[in-house]
């Protein structure tokens, strides 16, 4: 798990990167022959690891409704997203990271409904969950860096 983890926060630190690079008007422009942007794609994360590994456990996760509805799995980007929003999303791109290693480590998952992703991943386990949140992240980290030539 210590491997999982360690990539996951190497991951996040890459994603934090581009908080610090690009101003409000590049993280929410969407290139054209894009359908999302740099923003979005941050949430997006977000939003999946909340999914895959909380919901995926019956567990209530540690973003809102609101957040979840905005860039789960099917959306895109339909307005641009604020100065506050943007602070949110920076806050807890980093801070699920320790909320999730507490709640792993204190045995908070019990349980884990076997599904398959949208994009053909079987997972039947929590463990599965972790790596493929890793892997899922890794494709959205490459969006970015291809989104990110043309803002």
């Amino acid at each position: 798990m210590k491997s999982i983890f360690k990539t996951w926060k190497t991951s996040r630190n890459l994603y934090s990167e581009y908080f610090e690079n690009y101003t409000l008007e590049q993280l929410n422009k969407i290139p054209d022959g894009f359908s999302n942007n740099l923003i979005w794609n941050i949430g997006h994360i977000i939003v999946a690891q909340q999914a895959l590994i909380y919901k995926g456990s019956n567990l209530n996760g540690h973003i809102s409704d609101e957040l979840f509805g905005l860039y789960k799995s099917g959306t895109k980007p339909t307005r641009l997203t604020t100065e506050i929003e943007v602070k949110e999303l920076k806050a807890l791109l980093l801070s699920l990271i320790e909320k999730t290693e507490i709640d792993f480590y204190h045995g908070k998952f019990n349980t884990y409904n076997e599904r398959m992703t949208g994009t053909g991943f079987h997972l039947s386990s929590l463990m599965d969950a972790f790596e493929f949140n890793n892997y899922h992240e890794g494709l959205h980290l490459g969006c970015m860096m291809n989104i990110r030539k043309f803002v």
